[in-house]
Protein backbone atom coordinates (compact mmCIF):
# COMPACT_ATOMS: atom_id res chain seq x y z
CA UNK A 1 0.00 0.00 0.00
CA UNK A 2 1.57 3.25 -1.15
CA UNK A 3 0.43 6.64 0.09
CA UNK A 4 1.26 10.01 -1.39
CA UNK A 5 0.62 13.50 -0.03
CA UNK A 6 -0.30 15.77 -2.92
CA UNK A 7 0.14 19.52 -2.37
CA UNK A 8 -1.97 21.62 -4.72
CA UNK A 9 -0.93 25.16 -5.62
CA UNK A 10 -2.51 27.89 -7.72
CA UNK A 11 0.02 29.54 -10.03
CA UNK A 12 0.44 33.19 -10.96
CA UNK A 13 -1.14 32.39 -14.34
CA UNK A 14 -4.30 31.03 -12.69
CA UNK A 15 -3.57 27.37 -13.32
CA UNK A 16 -2.95 24.46 -10.96
CA UNK A 17 0.39 22.82 -10.08
CA UNK A 18 1.13 19.94 -7.73
CA UNK A 19 3.97 18.51 -5.66
CA UNK A 20 3.79 14.89 -4.49
CA UNK A 21 5.46 13.57 -1.34
CA UNK A 22 5.79 9.80 -1.02
CA UNK A 23 5.06 8.03 2.27
CA UNK A 24 3.96 11.05 4.32
CA UNK A 25 4.12 10.92 8.12
CA UNK A 26 0.69 10.21 9.52
CA UNK A 27 -1.51 11.45 10.96
CA UNK A 28 -1.36 14.49 8.69
CA UNK A 29 -1.13 17.76 10.60
CA UNK A 30 -3.18 20.16 8.46
CA UNK A 31 -1.74 23.30 10.08
CA UNK A 32 1.81 22.06 9.47
CA UNK A 33 1.03 21.22 5.84
CA UNK A 34 -0.45 24.70 5.29
CA UNK A 35 2.61 26.30 6.91
CA UNK A 36 4.97 24.23 4.73
CA UNK A 37 3.03 25.19 1.60
CA UNK A 38 3.24 28.88 2.51
CA UNK A 39 7.00 28.51 3.03
CA UNK A 40 7.33 26.84 -0.38
CA UNK A 41 5.48 29.78 -1.98
CA UNK A 42 7.57 32.36 -0.09
CA UNK A 43 10.84 30.65 -1.08
CA UNK A 44 9.88 31.20 -4.75
CA UNK A 45 12.07 28.31 -5.93
CA UNK A 46 9.58 26.38 -8.06
CA UNK A 47 8.67 27.45 -11.56
CA UNK A 48 6.42 25.34 -13.74
CA UNK A 49 5.10 25.65 -17.27
CA UNK A 50 1.97 27.04 -15.56
CA UNK A 51 3.99 29.74 -13.76
CA UNK A 52 5.24 30.32 -10.22
CA UNK A 53 3.40 29.02 -7.16
CA UNK A 54 1.15 31.82 -5.89
CA UNK A 55 -1.39 30.33 -3.47
CA UNK A 56 -1.97 27.13 -1.49
CA UNK A 57 -5.14 25.52 -2.86
CA UNK A 58 -5.32 22.22 -1.02
CA UNK A 59 -3.72 18.97 -0.01
CA UNK A 60 -4.82 15.37 -0.12
CA UNK A 61 -3.53 11.91 0.68
CA UNK A 62 -3.78 9.44 -2.16
CA UNK A 63 -3.87 5.81 -1.05
CA UNK A 64 -3.04 3.39 -3.84
CA UNK A 65 -3.16 -0.38 -3.64
CA UNK A 66 -1.51 -2.44 -6.34
CA UNK A 67 -2.21 -6.14 -6.74
CA UNK A 68 0.05 -8.02 -9.11
CA UNK A 69 -0.98 -11.27 -10.76
CA UNK A 70 1.40 -13.76 -12.26
CA UNK A 71 0.15 -14.66 -15.72
CA UNK A 72 1.65 -17.84 -17.10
Amino acid sequence: MAKTLELQFGTDSGKMARISVDNPKEPIDEALVKQAMEQIIAADIFFTSSGKFAVAKGARVIDRNVTEYEII
